[in-house]
């Protein structure tokens, strides 16, 4: 099952996505987004609503972040041995996290936005999971009992704020920077610990590729270890991580520019695409 949020009829919502267009179950579940939802209802209670008739053909769709008002999104640095290798940072023994902010994120054929204030604005290419059931210190061996979904995401990077400080946050929440959709897949389409493919693209040129098994600290890791210092809650996000090819490390270095389209995809979840524009 594939479910998203989306403005449609100048009303912000959510539901299930289907091939030949949108169930809105916003008013059918009484709950205003898709985080409140899954913190509410099991997968089974919202596919029940999978075969009734499509509110609005994906045409009429306006497609927002997959959980607009996620509270907290972890993002996983450093975490392919090729990324890590072409940054030259030395080898962690934990995961390197990082936070965005939701105000951050776009949603799938919204513009990535390069901010005034630079033009060293970076792609990376992410698997995003989505956490449906929440708890305190998850161990590895229950960790995916735990993920509900998974997205596309693009951890878009302001490269030269974000080497500001030795902390990252700076270049990681410019407003308009990180594309995160177009829906997410639920967990029951996609095997606990199945190997998925990422892949980003700039204007059609394959930048990144990898499977989830190069990842350095697997997705229950990186589970257990944040659950260990704040509990995880339904809606939370953990963005697991982009391979080595980023713009910065090419040489000469690749950024993204006004008018280029970026997309992400991700076997088994879709293809995630945002043009590129300036900001005003």
């Amino acid at each position: 099952m594939r479910l998203a949020s989306f403005r449609v009829a100048d009303r912000d919502t959510f539901g299930i996505v289907r091939d030949d267009g949108v169930v809105d179950l916003a008013r059918r579940l009484g709950v205003a987004s898709l985080r409140e939802a899954l913190g509410r209802f099991g997968l089974d209670e919202i596919g029940r609503f999978a075969g009734e008739p499509a509110d609005a053909p994906l045409d009429a769709v306006s497609w927002l972040p997959v959980i607009p008002d996620a509270h907290r999104i972890f993002c996983i640095g450093l975490n392919y041995e090729a990324h890590r290798l072409e940054t030259k940072r030395e080898p962690t023994d934990n995961p390197t996290v990082f936070m965005r902010l939701a105000s951050s994120q776009i949603g799938h054929g919204q513009p990535l936005v390069r901010p005034r204030e630079s033009t060293q604005f970076d792609y990376e290419g992410e698997i995003a999971i989505i956490i449906g059931k929440g708890g305190r210190r998850i161990g590895t061996d229950d960790a995916w009992s735990h993920v509900i979904g998974y997205a596309c995401y693009n951890d878009g990077s302001i490269r030269d704020w974000q080497r500001h400080t030795t902390q990252w946050i700076a270049g990681k929440n410019f407003v308009g920077t990180g594309a995160f959709g177009p829906w997410m897949v639920t967990a029951d389409e996609i095997a606990p610990a199945e190997e998925l493919t990422l892949t980003t693209r700039l204007n059609g040129q394959v930048m990144q590729q990898a499977t989830t098994d190069m990842l350095i600290h697997s997705i229950p890791r990186q589970i257990a270890y944040i659950s260990t210092w704040t509990p995880l809650e339904p809606g939370d996000v953990i963005v697991t991580g982009t391979p080595g090819g980023v713009g910065a490390r090419r040489e000469p270095p690749v950024w993204m520019k006004p008018g280029d389209v970026a997309e992400i995809e991700v076997s088994k979840v879709g293809v995630l695409r945002n043009p590129v524009v300036a900001e005003d």
